[in-house]
C-alpha cells in the first residue's frame, strides 16, 4: 500500500511539473516554410466565387512564435479572401465577421504547421487587361522587418450571363411546360431567351466571342430558333440547362478540327458545367440537361462536345410522357461527343433521331436509351460504357415506358445501327426491351430493329430470340464480343474519353460501303473504312 501511495505521489508530481497551462510565444524573426511559393487558382468567371485553395505554412524552428501580421498585399481592397488557422481576420466593417484580409499576432508552435485557405471573387475589369490575370500576394510580416510572400494568381474570364429574374418578393422567374398526368404544373426556374434582352442583346444567337453561363433553364420560345456558332463555349450552373420548345428549333454549328491537328477543339461547340477547376473536369451530374421537345425537322447538332450533365440530350415530344400527340420530336446529330452523364447520354422517347459519327461514353444507366418507340438511325457511332456498376449498358432500345401505375406503349418503327461499336465493361452492353403483352390479349406495339456490320459485346443471352447468336435476321454481319478478348475494339483510353481504335479494325472487322465519307475528326473514309466514329489514326 505504501508503495502504491509513493507511486501516485511521484506520478502526480511529474504531471504537475510537465503540464503547461499556456505557451510563451515570441515575436517571429525566423523564416517560415511554405508548401508552394505561388498559389494558382483555376480560371473563374467574372464576379463568380472560386473554389477554396489551400496553403500550408511550416514553423521549422524550435521556438513558439507569434507572427505580427499576415495580410493580403492589396489589403482591404483585395478581391481575395483568406482564412488563417480557422480565423477570419479583422472585422473592418464591425459586422461581427472577419473580412479575410488582415490577421494580427498569429501564433504557431515550434515544429508545427497551419493552413491558410484562399478564395477569390473578382471582376474582369480588375484583372490585367493584357492577359486577364488577377494577382495579389499573402504577406507574412515578421518582427525584424522580414517580409515573406506567397503569390496568388487567377485568370478571370468575362462571360455573358443568362439567368432568371427575381421579383420584389425574391421569387425567381419560372417557365412552364404545361401540366403533368396529375394536373400539376410542370415548371422550371428559368427564363425565355430573347432577341432583344436589355443586357445581353440577342440571346438567340450564341457566338464564340465570350462564354455563356446559364443559371436555371434557358428556353427557346415557340417560333424562335437558337443558333450556336462554331467555337462557342456554354457553361451551365447546377440544376440548369436548355429547353427547346415544341415549335422552336436548335442549330449547333460546330465544325471539324484542322486536318493537321485533330486535338484542336477551337471550332467545337462545348457544353459543360460552370466549375472550371481541373478537379471538376470529368465529374458527372454537374448540371441538368438539354431538353429537345421540338417537333420541327430543322433541329441539327454538329460538332458538339457535351459533358458532365445529368442527362445529356433529353429528346421527347412533350412533358408529361404519354400525352396524345402524333408529332414526334426530330433532331439530326452528327460528329458529336457526349461524356460523363450521371444518368443517360441521349435519352429519346418516341422521337425521330438520325445520327452519325456520334460518340457516347461513361453514363450511369445507358449511353444511349432509345425508348418508348420512335425511329432511330445511327451510322458509324461508338457507344461505350464503363460506369462502375453491374447494370449499366451502352445501348437500350424499348417500345414502352412503365411508371408506377401506367404502361405507355408506342411503336418502335426503326432502330437501325450500321457500322457501330456497342461496347463496355459488362457482359451484355445491348439491352433490347420489347413489351410483352402476355396471354391476356392486351395491347401490343411494333418492335422493329436492325443491326448491320456492328460490333456488340454480348454474352449469356440465354438464347433469347431477340439477340445474337440465335437471331441472325435482325443482326447482319455483326461481331459478337463474348468477352474482353474476342473482337475487342482496343479503344485508346476509355477513362479519358479517348475512344479511337489503337489498331486498324478494317482488316478484322471491315465496314460496308458508307455514305459518310469522313469520320468525326474529318479524316477520310474512302479506303479501309473502320466501324465506329473514328478511322484508325496511326500515332495520333
Amino acid at each position: 500500500m505504501r508503495k502504491l501511495l509513493l507511486f501516485l505521489a511521484v506520478f502526480t508530481s511529474l504531471m504537475l511539473t510537465s503540464c503547461r497551462d499556456d505557451f510563451e510565444f515570441e515575436p517571429s524573426t525566423v523564416q517560415l516554410r511554405f508548401n508552394r511559393d505561388t498559389v494558382y487558382l483555376d480560371t473563374v468567371f467574372t464576379n463568380i466565387g472560386s473554389s477554396t485553395y489551400r496553403l500550408k505554412v511550416y514553423n521549422d524552428s524550435d521556438k513558439d512564435i507569434s507572427i505580427p501580421t499576415i495580410q493580403l498585399g492589396k489589403g482591404a481592397n483585395s478581391n481575395y479572401r483568406i482564412m488563417v488557422d480557422g480565423m477570419t481576420g479583422e472585422d473592418a466593417d464591425n459586422s461581427g465577421i472577419g473580412d479575410g484580409k488582415i490577421f494580427r499576432n498569429v501564433e504557431l508552435l515550434a515544429k508545427d504547421s497551419m493552413f491558410v485557405f484562399i478564395e477569390v471573387t473578382s471582376d474582369v475589369a480588375d484583372a490585367n487587361p493584357s492577359d486577364f490575370l488577377y494577382t495579389d500576394a499573402i504577406e507574412f510580416r515578421h518582427a525584424n522587418s522580414l517580409v515573406q510572400k506567397v503569390e496568388l494568381v487567377t485568370l478571370i474570364q468575362d462571360a455573358i450571363f443568362i439567368y432568371p429574374e427575381r421579383d420584389n418578393q425574391n421569387v425567381y422567374e419560372t417557365i412552364s411546360l404545361g401540366l403533368d398526368e396529375n394536373g400539376q404544373p410542370i415548371e422550371f426556374i428559368g427564363s425565355n431567351l430573347s432577341e432583344n434582352d436589355p443586357v445581353n442583346g440577342d440571346e438567340l444567337h450564341w457566338t464564340n466571342q465570350k462564354p455563356y453561363v446559364v443559371y436555371g433553364y434557358a428556353m427557346v420560345p415557340n417560333g424562335k430558333n437558337l443558333v450556336v456558332d462554331a467555337g462557342a463555349r456554354v457553361h451551365f450552373h447546377a440544376n440548369s440547362g436548355l429547353i427547346v420548345s415544341q415549335n422552336a428549333s436548335l442549330q449547333i454549328n460546330g465544325t471539324a478540327p484542322p486536318s493537321n491537328d485533330p486535338s484542336n477543339l477551337s471550332n467545337e461547340v462545348i457544353f459543360e458545367g460552370d466549375r472550371l477547376e481541373n478537379l471538376y473536369s470529368d465529374v458527372p451530374g454537374q448540371w441538368g440537361a438539354i431538353m429537345m421537345l421540338s417537333k420541327l425537322n430543322t433541329n441539327s447538332i454538329n460538332h458538339l462536345t457535351l459533358k458532365n450533365a445529368t442527362v445529356g440530350l433529353l429528346i421527347q415530344k412533350r412533358l408529361p410522357v404519354g400525352e396524345d400527340d402524333s408529332q414526334q420530336p426530330q433532331v439530326t446529330i452528327s460528329n458529336t461527343q457526349i461524356y460523363n452523364c450521371a444518368n443517360v447520354g441521349i435519352l429519346a422517347r418516341d422521337a425521330v433521331v438520325n445520327g452519325h459519327n456520334v460518340v457516347i461514353n461513361n453514363c450511369g444507366q445507358a449511353s444511349l436509351a432509345a425508348t418508348l418507340g420512335g425511329s432511330y438511325t445511327f451510322d458509324h457511332s461508338t457507344f461505350n460504357n464503363n460506369w462502375n456498376s453491374s447494370r449499366q449498358v451502352a445501348v437500350l432500345v424499348s417500345n414502352y415506358l412503365e411508371t408506377s401505375d401506367t404502361v405507355y406503349l408506342s411503336d418502335l418503327n426503326a432502330a437501325n445501327f450500321t457500322n457501330c461499336i456497342i461496347y463496355g465493361s459488362n457482359q451484355n452492353m445491348l439491352r433490347l426491351d420489347k413489351y410483352n403483352a402476355g396471354t391476356t390479349g392486351g395491347p401490343d406495339a411494333t418492335f422493329a430493329y436492325q443491326f448491320t456490320h456492328t460490333l456488340i459485346r454480348l454474352n449469356n443471352t440465354n438464347n433469347n430470340p431477340l439477340y445474337l447468336p440465335t437471331n441472325t435476321t435482325n443482326f447482319t454481319n455483326c461481331y459478337q464480343a463474348t468477352n474482353s478478348q474476342t473482337f475487342n475494339p482496343k479503344l485508346k483510353k476509355i477513362t479519358e474519353n479517348k475512344l479511337w481504335p489503337t489498331e486498324d479494325l478494317s482488316s478484322t472487322m471491315p465496314a460496308i460501303t458508307s455514305s459518310f465519307t469522313q469520320d468525326i475528326l474529318g479524316k477520310s473514309r474512302t479506303t479501309q473504312t473502320c466501324i465506329g466514329a473514328y478511322q484508325f489514326i496511326p500515332n495520333p
